[in-house]
């Protein structure tokens, strides 16, 4: 199997992300002495200047953590609803739907919060030092990636008629950023520099004191107040309209990063730690629990047929019972019992439908427009395309011959005029010397999201898209609760140790790359053999989209499966002979992985990341 690069060892210190940046940025910090926590933080930051249409700084980070003497956790940085944001507002409104951009959709901010909370209670830097790195490409400049333009382009219209303040910012002089030019965001730069001088001020030579007031600045003093003044804004948004927010200086206030013990689940000697089901993340250990003890030669299409499958009953499953608005049963979800019933239900052939269970005899609700996409009853056409053209689906049609998935596509945001996005995501993994080990998967805050904060160059998020308008669901929009998040970073355990830690962007295709990739590396696959990150990596991948959609406007294509044209092509037509809808996409199109290892018995640190999307970088010595 060709691989695009050696997967990288050494002994002291391993960093994969999304942006060669970030990665570099982390691995300064380490050689200045720093923790894998204080590195992870820098890379975070970075990556809201370099992949700004991925991530910003009022997005959302979930995080899994194994520090080297202490308890796996979950360090949840997704912000609630806010106090105002009701089923009955948004219906009063005449909504069915959260719009997919604009202040309605805005959740309480969380990144910011649970980055200073992971420097504070596990890293030794300070705020000025894990934020210069990220200051210095704002202010002096970095070259951006081809997609921060090319999505500038798809907006350019909105920013200049509907957003002026984005306009300032991503089309200076008229002009959208531009690969081998230097494209700065002063604005940014100038937010981190007074909040540090603040930080300080308060703080003094305290560390965790400057650490403090850092949040304090965010959730109640001048970035706080910016933010409220952004919200309540009228903004036009993909329901054509334009509406304020909901957003407060109370919510605001009111909330902060938090941490809680990991869902997980025990698998051939290995132990998968994720986040709750407040988040998509239970859906990888569900997809693990529904394998027979005996898998069919991996990589055939057989095995490619049973985690399709699997896949469908776990995301059902997800569609019914995850959220923060209900308790969700897990402990059933994940035994043995269940997913033995549930195991029965697959066949030979590609199932079509959307079939959750009925854990403890329980009778599984779904939304209306979750009935809807899966009845073909929404006006969505065979694409999962809406009618009326808003928003994007995951492939496109290229003529009349077959749909092939565009490269752009495939991890990467896609966005209409009107600023309709399905929106994407970045991810770090860090490994140091001393064995600590973080996966985080920053989101939201994207630049076509909303309006560009003019005094503090970011906009607000947009994850209340993700939940339903309609009271009594799991997933129902709650003041208070979190949306469910398709933010899903990955920690594995041998035998109790952590040992690796691995995540990518791709929405709800997450939970589906990360277990290719997680069963390539733990069935020590023939891709390169052993313990081979990179070839993992490389490894032809694949998704279904056969359940609805957690991005504005949820469409659902049943029996769909998108695989590269790397696939074998016998393995693709066996597929179709079994009833799977395949769509073949571009080479390197599926998933944007990054992993970092350590092994417990050497000490020897390994890392990798994705070649697709032409900027993801692993580093380490």
């Amino acid at each position: 199997m060709f691989t695009t690069r050696p997967t990288l060892q050494g002994t002291f210190g391993m960093v994969s992300s999304t942006h060669w940046l970030a990665s570099q940025s982390a691995m300064a910090v380490l050689e200045d002495g720093g923790n894998a926590y204080d590195a992870a933080v820098a890379a975070g930051f970075v990556l809201h200047v370099v992949e700004p249409h991925l991530n910003g700084p009022a997005g959302e980070v979930p995080m899994i953590l194994a520090p080297k003497d202490g308890e796996v956790q979950v360090l949840c940085g997704q912000g609630p609803a806010p106090a105002g944001a009701t089923v009955a507002h948004y219906r009063s409104l005449g909504l069915d739907l959260v719009p997919g951009t604009g202040p309605l959709a805005a959740a309480v901010p969380g990144a910011f919060d649970a980055w200073m909370l992971l420097l504070r209670d596990h890293g030794t830097k300070t705020v000025a030092e894990v934020l210069r790195y990220a200051i210095g490409y704002a202010e002096d400049g970095h070259a951006p990636v081809d997609r921060v333009g090319q999505t500038v382009e798809t907006v350019r219209e909105l920013f200049e008629n509907e957003w002026p303040s984005s306009a300032d910012v991503y089309l200076p002089g008229g002009n959208s950023p531009k690969p081998g030019e230097l494209f700065r965001n002063p604005a940014l730069a100038a937010t981190w520099r007074r909040l540090i001088a603040e930080a300080e001020q308060a703080g003094g030579d305290d560390r965790t004191a400057q650490i403090e007031a850092a949040r304090a600045v965010w959730r109640e003093g001048f970035i706080a107040e910016a933010l409220v003044r952004q919200a309540a804004v009228p903004t036009m948004d993909t329901s054509g309209a334009r509406h304020p927010g909901t957003l407060t200086a109370a919510d605001l206030a009111g909330w902060s990063a938090s941490y809680e013990a990991p869902a997980t689940y025990d698998w051939n000697g290995w132990t998968l730690a994720k986040a709750g089901g407040w988040s998509q993340g239970p859906a990888f250990l569900q997809q693990l629990a529904l394998l027979p003890a005996e898998l069919p030669r991996y990589g055939s299409a057989e095995y490619v047929h049973l985690l399709i499958e699997g896949c469908k009953l776990a995301m059902a499953d997800r569609e019914a019972w995850y959220g923060d608005a209900a308790e969700v049963p897990l402990g059933t979800l994940l035994s043995e019992p269940y997913n033995a019933a549930r195991r029965a239900l697959v066949t030979a052939q590609a199932s079509h439908e959307l079939r959750p269970g009925s854990p403890d005899g329980r009778t599984p609700v779904l939304s209306e427009h979750a009935h809807a996409v899966a009845s073909g009853e929404s006006g969505f056409d065979a694409m999962g395309i809406p009618a009326a053209g808003a928003g994007e689906p995951t492939v496109s049609k290229e003529g009349a011959g077959e749909p092939t998935a565009t490269a752009d596509r495939a991890g990467e945001p896609t966005v209409a005029g009107n600023g309709a996005t399905r929106g994407d995501t970045c991810h770090v993994d860090v490994v140091d010397r001393w064995g600590n080990m973080v996966s985080a998967t920053p989101s939201g805050g994207w630049l076509q999201s909303n309006p560009v904060v003019p005094e503090l160059g970011f906009p607000l998020g947009t994850r209340l898209q993700m939940a339903w308008l309609e009271t009594g669901l799991p997933n129902s929009l709650t003041p208070g609760r979190r949306p469910r998040t398709t933010l899903t970073p990955s920690l594995a355990l041998r035998d109790g140790v952590p040992v690796m830690a691995f995540g990518t962007p791709g929405g709800d295709q997450q939970d589906q790359w990360q277990l290719h990739f997680f069963l390539a590396v733990a069935l020590r696959a023939e891709v390169r053999g052993g313990l081979d990150l990179q070839g993992a990596i490389d490894a032809p991948n694949w998704h279904n989209d056969s359940f609805p959609g957690s991005f504005f406007p949820r469409g659902m294509r049943p029996g769909s499966v998108t695989v590269e044209e790397g696939m074998d092509p016998e393995v693709v037509a066996e597929l179709r002979r079994r009833g799977h809808d395949v769509t073949v996409g571009d080479p390197w199109s599926e998933g944007r992985m990054c992993a970092v290892a350590r092994d417990p018995e050497t000490g020897v640190l390994s890392a990798a990341a994705n070649p697709r999307g032409m900027q993801g970088y692993a580093v380490g010595r």
